[in-house]
């Protein structure tokens, strides 16, 4: 085992990905010369050259609509955004072409390509540059979403995406690219679609995904100081969604609050509480609370971003609402 950060761990899976099978380049912008605008690709130009680690101009429809149609010739395209807001610009290119080429030619290409870069917030970037789309991507058939919450998920996770045959949305976040975590020397691949039980409790579920796992995680730790038991999830992969997963928990645990990072309409956890209540109504204790960002843009000022973005506390409240001890 080594201590590795995020960042390394990204670098360190798309290199393994691209020394295992040809066919895997990478492309965006700096992502050579540069070594990436967050570092996450530092080292990967020297090793594999400028025709498999492409710097691009600032034009993502551009770039990604090249990318797509390289997988109609057998490449394994990943495509980095140098923000998720960005991927708006090609929005056309990975939903309208994307994520139609296997069902639109009766199955007879594949579209394996994978589409990363960070996701939400990073502190004070304004209202363009702190958006969250997982719940926008989910929504569409062909698109697989995957959004780790810590280095070791992202590793494992990102070499299933790369090996997998359909399209994958892999968000990450600015704000995790340093956290840092033991990685196995060896290699290990986590599939797409499974959620990981984070933390075993008792007395409710908490279910949460990305770098907004920390404030679940950490609301269960103040919740055990007053002898509250939370089982934490980390669904790791929006889409396909482990709903097996949540609802054993709920039918254990007869309580559930959904924290995510994103704005409460047609959201994540929206979808979440309408299957827990379809699947598992009997067993619910307590109406499912759901906390997200304010329904406005993120703020600029450091004070409102504050009440904006949801918190420990909020987690801790919301599930004391549920057991009825608030």
């Amino acid at each position: 085992m080594a201590i590795k950060t995020f960042r390394e761990v990204i670098a360190e899976a798309m290199s393994e990905e691209m020394r295992r099978d040809e066919s895997v380049y990478l492309m965006g912008e700096e992502v050579a010369e540069y070594n990436g605008a967050y570092k996450a690709s530092k080292g990967m130009l020297d090793e594999f050259g400028p025709k498999r680690v492409i710097d691009t101009p600032i034009a993502e429809s551009g770039f990604t609509g090249i990318a797509v149609g390289s997988t109609l010739t057998g490449c394994r395209p990943i495509v980095e955004f140098m923000t998720f807001n960005f991927s708006l610009v090609a929005i056309d290119q990975i939903v309208n072409n994307a994520a139609k080429i296997y069902q639109m030619s009766g199955g007879q290409w594949n579209c394996p390509i994978v589409f990363r870069g960070p996701t939400a917030s990073a502190g004070q970037l304004g209202a363009t540059h702190s958006q969250a789309f997982e719940n926008w991507y989910a929504n569409v058939p062909g698109l697989k979403v995957v959004v780790p919450s810590n280095p070791y998920d992202a590793k494992g996770l990102l070499k299933s995406a790369i090996r997998d045959n359909d399209p994958v949305i892999f968000m990450e976040s600015e704000q995790m690219y340093g956290d840092k975590m033991e990685i196995p020397e060896e290699e290990y691949l986590i599939p797409i679609g499974k959620a990981d039980i984070k933390r075993e409790g008792k007395d409710v579920t908490i279910v949460s995904f990305g770098k907004i796992m920390k404030q679940a995680l950490l609301a269960a730790e103040e919740l055990a100081k007053e002898g509250i038991e939370a089982e934490v999830i980390d669904i790791r992969t929006v889409r396909p969604m482990d709903y097996d997963t949540i609802i054993a928990s709920v039918k254990k645990t007869n309580r559930l609050v959904i924290l995510e990072e994103a704005r409460p309409f047609a959201s994540v956890s929206t979808e979440i509480t309408y299957m827990v209540q379809q699947k598992a109504f009997d067993y619910l204790d307590a109406p499912i609370k759901r906390i997200t960002t304010k329904d406005t843009s993120a703020p600029y000022a450091p004070n409102l971003f504050q009440e904006w973005f949801p918190q420990a506390k909020e987690v801790v409240d919301a599930v004391k609402a549920v057991m009825y001890k608030s």
